[in-house]
């Protein structure tokens, strides 16, 4: 009887170390992005520049972890292009979601956490969303750093320079260094996923797949060049779409984002000088999804395993505050509208008055005069 006793005693406590240590892994893992708060740096202080130049007279300052403070030791210039992708990205995710119950909100929390709150506990495609964007914004402000002359360890993308030109324009410009830019966000983001879980596999899976969306987008610009304006010759680089674009896309694949089965197993693929050990390792994930009837996701497909929450009422556990007092469009049908932000719950309907340039016109030369002009305008609010 005393031995039966000592082995469940000894069970019980196995079984409660290893549940504290897998919430404390989990937790850190949360935790530990802490890169993402060099975009509220700029909002504590008149300059951006100003607040990460202080960061790099005392590294240890840096929100990083040891091997990202490595990383942007080698590379001088990229710590001020991930503070700009980091705001780039909290910026553009608000945008996205201006318009939906959950509509990104950011958080400066003190104490480590992270800037966009507890819903990256949940593995639900808001989340997935966060993971693609960041990483994105990463890549693509690292990019336009190099041709910047920016970063001290790359430069323009010289590459197309090697490629025939066209009839009447000619390789010329400096085009932005986007395999540079996602070189160094997969090195920068991924580095601080740990572990080997299906999380682990989700984060990494949507960091590239925001990154793909940054280095696939790569257009032609050309300048024209010529006497009196003519355009006898034109010069020509790549350069990357604009961030907006960017987000547009994601936000697309957020929209039709795939549901996977956890417990899918990944591979490790091994690129270049790989006998020498020296290759670059990439993974790639044999996602599963949940309905059998959709395709698997792709390279640029946004995944995620768990249902979101409704984000109609207040959420501890996600710290969401719900939808009370949001303001919503009464006459749209769309997730925007009264009856979908509100969750069934009713709105209030109040007037307010506003004063608006009105009536416009131009005088030679070169003045614009416009009256004032008092309206009543309706605002809609969730109760």
């Amino acid at each position: 009887m005393r031995v039966i006793w000592f082995l469940l005693l000894l069970v019980t406590s196995y079984y409660f170390t290893e549940s504290k240590k897998g919430r404390a892994r989990h937790k850190g893992r949360i935790k530990g992005i802490k890169w993402w708060t060099l975009a509220n740096f700029g909002e504590r202080s008149n300059s951006l520049r100003s607040s990460v130049t202080k960061l790099y007279e005392n590294p240890s300052l840096l929100p990083l972890t040891k091997r990202q403070r490595k990383l942007v030791t080698r590379n001088p210039g990229t710590i001020m292009a991930i503070a700009k992708g980091a705001k780039t990205a909290m910026d553009e995710c608000k945008y996205q979601f201006r318009n939906r119950r959950w509509n990104c909100p950011t958080y400066q929390d003190r104490h480590g956490g992270s800037v966009f709150g507890k819903i990256l506990q949940k593995g639900c495609r808001e989340t997935a969303f966060i993971y693609a964007i960041t990483s994105a914004a990463v890549s693509h402000s690292v990019a336009r750093a190099c041709a910047e002359g920016s970063v001290h360890t790359c430069t323009c993308d010289y590459a197309h320079n090697r490629v025939p030109s066209g009839k009447d324009w000619e390789w010329n410009g400096c085009s932005d260094n986007a395999k540079f830019g996602h070189k160094f966000s997969r090195r920068f983001v991924d580095g601080i996923e740990k572990g080997r879980d299906f999380r682990y596999m989700m984060n990494l899976h949507n960091n590239e797949a925001g990154r793909v969306h940054v280095s696939s987008g790569l257009k032609q610009d050309c300048k024209c060049h010529g006497m009196s304006g003519s355009c006898t010759i034109k010069t020509c680089w790549m350069k990357l779409q604009s961030f907006r674009r960017v987000g547009d896309l994601l936000k697309d694949r957020f929209d039709g984002a795939t549901k996977v089965l956890p417990g899918n197993n990944g591979k490790t693929l091994v690129e270049g000088n790989a006998g020498r050990g020296r290759g670059r390792r990439k993974r790639r994930f044999n996602f599963q999804p949940s309905n059998p009837k959709h395709k698997k996701p792709g390279r640029r497909d946004i995944v995620y395993f768990e249902n979101s929450p409704t984000f109609c009422d207040k959420d501890g556990s996600i710290g969401f505050d719900g939808t009370h007092g949001r303001a919503c469009n009464a006459s749209s049908i769309g997730i925007d509208g009264c009856d979908l932000m509100c969750c069934g719950r009713g709105y209030k309907s109040e007037k307010y008055v506003v004063q608006e340039r009105c009536s416009c016109t131009f005088h030679w030369c070169c003045q614009v005069k416009c009256k004032t002009c008092t309206r009543t305008k309706m605002k809609h609010t969730c109760l």
